[in-house]
């Protein structure tokens, strides 16, 4: 069983065409069910995740009607007859997916912890193979359509998760002297977050990698102009490291781009 969160909501079993979830209500309790199916979802967070503008005066019954239409897509084509994966439990949902189930954006995490330590081993190929993998998971956004503290949030860490990928992907297909790929993950990560110093110093590498020192010098030149523009400050000590770097190096040949840190972690890159 696949389960993807990230653009389309949908279950897919193997043999069966995929299962889409079409109630928008239906759509954020299922979410929320399925990312926090370790501990459970309080009734209450449930039913302020499905209404966060207010809930509605008939909300117990309302929410009830959700979570029948969520528990009648989770059931598995090959379920026994009066088996169900989701129960209520003292005031909790509680969510049992099979052994074999993934979620896209639990999948795409695991993949760049564990590229993030193949880069850094050097692993280079297996870096971009995990990373890859993990942006393929998350083209689509994270419930687009909806709103409130909780989506906002579980967007949030979405959109930088697919950022660290995107930054990832590109620095360790530089380092394979890929530079197609290195250029297009980086210019993807530039567009989604022009102001993140991290996706620009990507770009700096891709070019370098190519050999294009005159490139990588006007990709910082840009960053610096846009910077300066929309918040009026210079690029970070980081950054201007690596663009003096570039200016006491001579033009190299293709492939000779240092090999930048991985991005880490959740906090805003510059």
């Amino acid at each position: 069983m696949l389960i993807r969160l990230s653009g389309l909501v949908t279950i897919e079993h193997e043999g069966f065409p995929p299962q889409h979830l079409s109630s928008a209500q239906a759509q954020v309790a299922f979410a929320r069910l399925i990312l926090e199916r370790s501990s459970g979802t309080g009734r209450d967070q449930l039913a302020d995740t499905i209404w966060p503008e207010g809930l509605p005066n008939t909300w117990a019954s309302a929410l009830r009607s959700v979570v029948s239409r969520v528990r009648s897509h989770l059931t598995c084509p090959h379920q026994k007859p009066g088996e169900t994966p989701l129960v209520s439990q003292g005031g909790r949902y509680l969510l049992r997916l099979p052994d074999d189930a993934a979620v896209d954006i639990e999948a795409a995490d695991v993949a760049v912890t564990e590229a993030q330590d193949a880069y850094a081993a050097g692993a280079h190929a297996v870096a971009h193979q995990l990373t890859a993998g993990a942006v393929s998971n998350l083209r689509g956004s994270f419930l687009p359509a909806h709103d409130g503290e909780w989506v906002c949030a579980v967007r949030e860490w979405v959109d930088e998760l697919r950022l660290r990928a995107l930054e990832l992907a590109s620095l360790s297909a530089s380092a394979l002297h890929d530079e197609h790929h290195a250029l297009r993950y980086a210019d993807e990560a530039v567009r989604r977050a022009p102001l993140r110093e991290s996706a620009h110093r990507c770009r700096m590498a891709a070019h370098t990698a190519a050999g294009n020192r005159a490139e990588a010098l006007r990709a910082y030149q840009e960053l610096r102009e846009l910077l300066v523009e929309e918040l009026g400050i210079d690029p970070s000590a980081e950054t201007q490291h690596t663009y003096l770097r570039l200016l006491r190096t001579p033009d190299p040949a293709p492939g000779a781009a240092p090999a930048p840190a991985p991005p880490r972690g959740r906090a805003a890159h510059r």
